[in-house]
């Protein structure tokens, strides 16, 4: 399960990233793309299993899905893809480029006020 992987390193990129005395994190945003291979479920799993004892005990790990889109080299369109078939939406053809889909990275760090 590479997802267990994925998770262990999620934590080792938020925690490199976290500010000196910061407090409490409150979610962690990942983008994740068509193309990633990664089971979202099961990285949730993941995730929440191995935060406790870290600085992101208590998070949550907010997932933000990134569609799979080409550039078409006839028409210049970029169109999402769907199906399994990679092919421009808007005129059909097949000599397509990847533009989105390939996502799999920490973007983003909520950290809860002091207070909390």
């Amino acid at each position: 399960m590479h997802e267990l992987s994925i998770a262990q390193g999620i934590v080792e990129i938020a925690e490199e990233h976290l500010p000196p005395g910061s407090g409490r994190v409150r979610s962690v945003r990942v983008k994740i793309g068509g193309l990633a291979g990664v089971v979202v479920d099961s990285l949730s799993f993941c995730f929440d299993a191995i935060i406790p004892g870290t600085r992101l005990e208590g998070a949550r790990l907010d997932i933000e899905h990134i569609p799979i889109t080409v550039r078409c080299a006839g028409c210049s369109a970029v169109t999402s893809i769907t199906d399994s078939e990679f092919h421009c939406g808007s005129c059909g053809g097949t000599e397509v480029s990847l533009v989105t889909g390939r996502e799999l990275q920490v973007s983003e760090l909520e950290l809860a006020d002091n207070e909390e």
